[in-house]
């Protein structure tokens, strides 16, 4: 009982703008685990054939990658609150859309508006979050914050399917109609307004207003300095703010590995047990719910692995710990054990990005955040572009089973050499001070 208390005692005493970004958090992440979940199949429900989905999948993607750095520059200059203001507002703009398109290219646009809007807000939330918490509670909060994007995953998945079925239903349409697809749009509507009035709330940080509190920027390098240096200042005045670029590429090139090897797999898994196993909307809904559940659990259970093998240890465990599960979840011949697999590998392969990306912020300079959030997200979107494509080539050309087979393989074999290269570069880097040094938050 002492250990659970002093477990629990992590998860108190947060700023008061972080809380509110919590709520936020509960929102906006319940429209987008609904999106993840559905939208696919509402292409699908309007008889948009694969290869062409997974070009809009692609296209959404390859807005998100364009979104980042802008955003991040954008953060710098206004101020996070209203960055993320306008991000959700897009997003919200984009649903509303979405539940009137009926042809390919204004489904194509509104995904673009979409992953533009979304990244927005993503991008942003990992500094921000940074900027709110002290250096002693960030892997509670980060995980937290997490925790709350899978736990309304659970709940939206389960009370959105079922309100789908049955809507669709008392007005005479199947289940997976594109009428039960739309119910499903307007809750995500609903909530994505309901996370942009919550993100009203947070405290004006525009940098000509908050600025007592705020990380102080360094200052430029003397012109005299070397061409690097120079490089580094030219970009600097553009907003983009990288301090060393050789640390700056090892902490990158692992999550884009895993980017490229998660986007050409993960966005279409819903596409993939509807195709392999025949289960209907809210059969759909509960396993990505179950999903959701297990993956909860990992995230909060995290911050205690963290502290006893320390931060980097503990995400290469747990995803070194996925990979057998994504071998199950591609080969194995039964739902039941696929579901089981799904559950465990997503549970284990998110349970160390709250932590991974607390290590992250920690290993640069306040300054330099927003311009590595955008790098991460930039990354990750742009791995996913590329994996989009590729998994539309290779469902074209090979078919639906042997198309998988080809993605699972390439999956697997993409984070492992991830995994790998964190262990290399970053074991030993804990035993050092940490590099981004700033005062306590009051």
């Amino acid at each position: 009982m002492s250990r659970l208390r002093h477990y629990l005692t992590g998860f108190r005493g947060f700023d008061r703008d972080a809380r509110v970004f919590l709520v936020t958090t509960l929102l906006s992440s319940g429209a987008i685990s609904l999106f993840w979940i559905n939208f696919n199949l509402y292409l699908a429900a309007l008889d948009v054939s694969p290869s062409t989905i997974g070009l809009i999948a692609a296209t959404g993607s390859l807005s998100s990658t364009i979104a980042a750095l802008p955003a991040s520059i954008m953060a710098d200059r206004i101020g996070r609150r209203l960055t993320m203001i306008g991000g959700a507002a897009l997003a919200s703009i984009a649903l509303a859309g979405l539940m009137v398109a009926t042809d390919e290219p204004f489904l194509f646009a509104m995904a673009v508006l979409y992953g533009a809007g979304q990244q927005t807000l993503f991008v942003v939330a990992i500094p921000f979050l940074t900027e709110r918490s002290r250096p002693d509670q960030r892997n509670e909060l980060f995980a937290l914050q997490f925790a709350l994007t899978n736990a309304t995953q659970v709940v939206a998945a389960l009370a959105g399917g079922a309100l789908a079925a049955a809507v669709a239903v008392s007005t005479g349409h199947g289940a997976g109609s594109p009428e039960a697809y739309r119910v499903l749009l307007a809750l995500m509507l609903g909530l994505m307004v309901a996370a942009l009035l919550s993100l009203l709330r947070l405290s004006d940080d525009r940098p000509w207003i908050a600025r007592e509190g705020r990380p102080q920027l360094d200052p430029a390098p003397p012109s005299g300095g070397s061409r690097s240096d120079r490089t580094l200042h030219r970009l600097d005045q553009l907003g983009i703010r990288l301090g060393n670029p050789g640390l700056t590429a090892r902490l990158l090139l692992p999550g884009f590995l895993i980017a490229l090897g998660a986007g050409q797999v993960i966005p279409f898994l819903n596409l993939y047990v509807v195709g392999r196993f025949g289960l209907d909307l809210s059969e759909v809904n509960a396993v990505f719910a179950v999903t959701a559940f297990g993956t909860m659990v990992a995230i909060l259970l995290q911050p205690a692995l963290a502290r006893r093998y320390g931060k980097i240890a503990s995400v290469v465990i747990v995803q070194a710990s996925s990979i057998p599960f994504l071998i199950v979840l591609g080969f194995a011949p039964l739902v039941w054990l696929v579901i089981l697999a799904m559950a465990v590998r997503n549970s284990l392969m998110n349970a160390g990005n709250p932590i991974l990306n607390a290590f992250v912020m920690e290993q640069v300079k306040p300054a330099e955040r927003a311009t590595i959030a955008a790098a991460m997200s930039l990354l990750w979107s742009l791995g996913w572009v590329i994996a989009g494509i590729y998994y539309s080539f290779v469902q074209r050309a090979l078919g639906f089973e042997r198309g998988y087979t080809v993605n699972f393989v390439t999956i697997i074999v993409l984070y492992s050499v991830a995994t790998s290269l964190y262990w290399l570069w970053f074991r030993h880097t804990e035993a050092r001070a940490p590099v981004a040094q700033e005062p306590s938050r009051p």
